[in-house]
């Protein structure tokens, strides 16, 4: 298997964006910016009724750009994981990041519960996307 090198100097190669499909970019940025504490990266107008929106938890390297879906894009808003768990937000404080969650209104399709890789809660945006939030075992 080939390995990916970056040139001398530079960063290795990096996930820097994933698109997710949301209603509207003010939709988008009520969930991740108000209820999940994510910090506004850019928000660009790019003229003709198009934004270029990202946001990203606090110090990450990976970012989200906030994709409004348009036409037959719409059936797939919160489908993107085909309704499984697809997207992973690792904390270094479980209690702390579940109780401000909570406060925000984030809906939780479950209690909290104890793995052996870690705590974790399965949480469900607006748009139908399951996360999970966890704490891994490593850190407690």
């Amino acid at each position: 298997m080939a390995t990916l090198s970056p040139p001398s100097g530079s960063d290795p190669i990096h996930l820097a964006l994933i698109a997710i499909l949301v209603p509207s970019h003010e939709d988008g940025l009520a969930f991740f910016v108000d209820q999940l504490g994510f910090e506004v990266i850019e928000d660009t107008d790019m003229g003709g009724g198009k934004r270029w929106v990202r946001v990203a938890p606090r110090g990450a390297q990976t970012q989200f750009l906030l994709a409004c879906a348009v036409g037959d894009q719409r059936a797939h808003i919160g489908q993107q994981g085909g309704r499984r768990v697809w997207l992973f937000l690792h904390t270094d404080d479980f209690a702390r990041d579940h109780a401000a969650m909570c406060a925000a209104g984030v809906t939780f399709a479950e209690a909290p519960r104890h793995e052996a890789y870690g705590t974790v809660v399965v949480l469900t945006d607006p748009f139908g996307n399951r996360w999970d939030l966890i704490e891994p075992a490593a850190t407690r």
